[in-house]
C-alpha cells in the first residue's frame, strides 16, 4: 500500500500534455513506477531516467541530468519535461535548482522551454504527497502570458487530487462544462490515462492532458475548485500568484457532497453574469434527474449497509471520501489504515486510525464484513475470509481502472451498487446456509 512519492509525482506529471517525466535516479527507480502504472492503467506510460550508476552516485549526477535533458529534447520532442528526484539522489543531496540553473546558462537555446522540478524522496511520505508537491510546482511555474482575446472567457480552475481516477476527472469536467464554464483541469488525467487509441503517429510523451496554453490561462481563471484536501497548498499558490479565490471540496462522493459542489457552480455562474444578484442559477435537468436517481438508489440499498463492519486501507483523501460515504449509508468503519499524515485523519468516522501498511490492516480487520484496499489486499482477504472491494492503486487484477467513476451523482451510484451487491450476496449466502442447516436437522 505504501506507494512512493516519485510515483505520485510521475502520475501528476502525466496529466500534462506533451510531458516527459524524468526520474533523477537509477533505472530501477523508474522501472518500478513504470511497471506499476502500466499494470494499473493497461496503457503505454512514458517515463525516462537519468540512469545514475555507482560512480555517478558518489561523484554527482549533474552530467547525467544534462545528458538526459538534451537526449529527451532531441529524441522525444516533449512540450515540457518534469524532473523529479528519488531517494538515491535526495540522500546524496544533489542541488537540483543549481543544476537546472547551470543547464539554462549552458543552453540558452532552450531558454523558453519549460522544465519543471520537484523534490520527491521515496523514503518518506507517500504517493499523495508526491502528487501534491508536483501540482504545486506545476501551478507555480511561469509559462508566459496567455494569448489575448477580445472577450473574457468563463475559465475556472479545477485542481484534481490524486484521489481522482481519470474517469472521475472526466465526470468533474462534464459537470463544470454543463454550467457553461470552461474548466482548466490540473492535472488532467482524463485526457492522458483514460484508455484511448490515438490516430496520430506513436507519441513518446503523454498523449493528452492539460496543455501549456491552458496553464498560461490560469491567470484568467475566476475561481479555483479544489478536489482533495491535499491540494489546498496548490490553491493558495494560485491565490497568491493571481488573486484567485478557492474552495476545497474534500470529496465529491455522496449526496450532500455533490450538492455542495453543484451549488458552488451555480453561484459562480450567477456571480459572473451579475455580481450583485443574490441567487443561484438552475442546475441542469440532467443532474436534477441523476440526483433523484441517487436518492432512489440510496433507499433501495440502505437495508444492506446498516451496521456493516468495514475496514479500509487507502491514501488519506480517498480514505476520507470512502469512509464518510459508507458512514452516511449506515455502515460502521471498523478500522482505517493510511499512508501519510493529513488533517482529515482526526475527523474520520472511526477511532481506529493507523498510519501504516497492509500488515497493519491485517491486524485490525478481523471480524469485518468487507475490506476496501488495492489488489495487494487479496492475500489478507483470503487469509481472513473477508470479501475484498478493490480501490486505489495498484489494481492489477481488474480491467477498466482508467474509466472507473466514483464522483458526482452517477459515480456515487456506481459505488453504491458495487458495494451494495457485495452485501446483498452476503445476506443471500446467510439465508441459504440457514436453509441447509434446517434441512439437515429435519
Amino acid at each position: 500500500m505504501k506507494l512512493s512519492q516519485p510515483l505520485g509525482a510521475a502520475l501528476a506529471y502525466l496529466g500534462i500534455k506533451g510531458m516527459m517525466p524524468l526520474f533523477h535516479g537509477t533505472q530501477g527507480c523508474t522501472a518500478f513506477a513504470k511497471v506499476l502504472l502500466v499494470n494499473h492503467f493497461q496503457e503505454a506510460v512514458p517515463l525516462s531516467t537519468t540512469a545514475m550508476s555507482e560512480v555517478t552516485t558518489i561523484l554527482g549526477g549533474e552530467d547525467n541530468v544534462d545528458k538526459a535533458l538534451l537526449t529527451q529534447v532531441e529524441k522525444s520532442k516533449p512540450e515540457v519535461i518534469g524532473l523529479l528526484t528519488t531517494g538515491l539522489t535526495e540522500t546524496r543531496g544533489d542541488d537540483m535548482e543549481r543544476i537546472l540553473n547551470k543547464f539554462r546558462e549552458d543552453h540558452p537555446e532552450l531558454d523558453g522551454f519549460p522544465i519543471l522540478n520537484v523534490s520527491s524522496p521515496d523514503y518518506k511520505g507517500s504517493a499523495q504527497d508526491g502528487f501534491a508537491a508536483t501540482v504545486e510546482r506545476i501551478v507555480a511555474y511561469d509559462y508566459g502570458e496567455p494569448i489575448p482575446t477580445e472577450t473574457k472567457k468563463p475559465f475556472v480552475t479545477i485542481l484534481a487530487g490524486s484521489c481522482l481516477a481519470p474517469g472521475d476527472v472526466q465526470e468533474v469536467r462534464d459537470i463544470v462544462e454543463s454550467f457553461g464554464l470552461i474548466p482548466i483541469v490540473v492535472p488532467d488525467l482524463s485526457q492522458s490515462l483514460d484508455g484511448h487509441l490515438v490516430d496520430d503517429n506513436y507519441s513518446t510523451t503523454s498523449s493528452g492532458g492539460t496543455t501549456i496554453e491552458e496553464l498560461r490561462n490560469l491567470s484568467q481563471s475566476s475561481f479555483t475548485l479544489v478536489i482533495g484536501e491535499s491540494l489546498r497548498n496548490a490553491a493558495q499558490i494560485l491565490e497568491e500568484k493571481f488573486g484567485t479565490q478557492y474552495q476545497v471540496f474534500p470529496r465529491l462522493t455522496g449526496l450532500g457532497a455533490v450538492d455542495s459542489f453543484l451549488l458552488k457552480l451555480s453561484q459562480l455562474v450567477v456571480s459572473r453574469t451579475d455580481p450583485h444578484l443574490d441567487k443561484d442559477c438552475e442546475v441542469p435537468q440532467k443532474y436534477q434527474r441523476q440526483r433523484r436517481q441517487l436518492q432512489d438508489a440510496m433507499l433501495d440499498t440502505h437495508f444492506y449497509f446498516g451496521h456493516k463492519q468495514v475496514s479500509i486501507a487507502l491514501e488519506p483523501d480517498l480514505l476520507w471520501a470512502t469512509s464518510w460515504f459508507l458512514r452516511e449509508m449506515g455502515a460502521d468503519i471498523k478500522a482505517a489504515v493510511t499512508t501519510t499524515r493529513s488533517p482529515l485523519l482526526e475527523k474520520l468516522p472511526t477511532e481506529n486510525v493507523r498510519i501504516g501498511d497492509l500488515g497493519d490492516l491485517e491486524e485490525v480487520a478481523a471480524g469485518s464484513d468487507l475490506l476496501i484496499t488495492n489488489s495487494h489486499g487479496k492475500l489478507i482477504s483470503e487469509k481472513l475470509g473477508i470479501e475484498l472491494y478493490r480501490m486505489g492503486m495498484p489494481i492489477h487484477d481488474r480491467l477498466g481502472n482508467g474509466q472507473r467513476c466514483y464522483v458526482g451523482y452517477r459515480g456515487t451510484m456506481n459505488l453504491l451498487f458495487d458495494i451494495g451487491n457485495i452485501f446483498l450476496e452476503q445476506e443471500e449466502s446467510k439465508i441459504h446456509t440457514n436453509d441447509y442447516s434446517l434441512l439437515s436437522i429435519s
